[in-house]
């Protein structure tokens, strides 16, 4: 039986530079792996560890399209939807959509990596 979920990895270019981005945004910390320059993670917040792994070609996904699919998408529950907003785009986030605006009742908005990446700030 499995225990506990190890970790949620996202392929990228640049693990480290990608690794910064989530360790910043969480308020976690990089971990290296030894044995494996092409593979980070992201520990020390609430929740499962973001894996980050070199892949030669790495194309990012597009979002809506599906012509490079996203596959996965990130969600994380905020109290302050602009203050974190404004946050992540220091970081390096793009907005994809701000879904809040477009949609009445939604509580979320789209953003992307600086590798590509759909993720989400939701507003709980």
């Amino acid at each position: 039986m499995i225990r506990k979920m190890q970790a949620v990895a996202l392929d990228c270019a640049d693990p480290v530079r990608l690794a910064s981005f989530y360790a910043e945004l969480l308020g976690g910390r990089v971990v290296a792996d030894p044995d494996d320059s092409d593979w980070l993670e992201v520990h020390g917040f609430e929740g499962t560890p973001l894996a980050l792994q070199r892949v030669d070609g790495y194309r990012p996904p597009e979002w809506p399209g599906q012509d490079h699919p996203q596959q996965l998408h990130l969600d994380f529950d905020v109290d302050d939807l602009e203050g974190e907003e404004k946050r992540a785009l220091a970081l390096g986030a793009t907005v994809l959509e701000r879904t809040d605006q477009l949609r009445p009742g939604a509580n979320w908005r789209v953003y992307a990596d600086p590798a590509g990446h759909p993720f989400c700030l939701c507003l709980h």
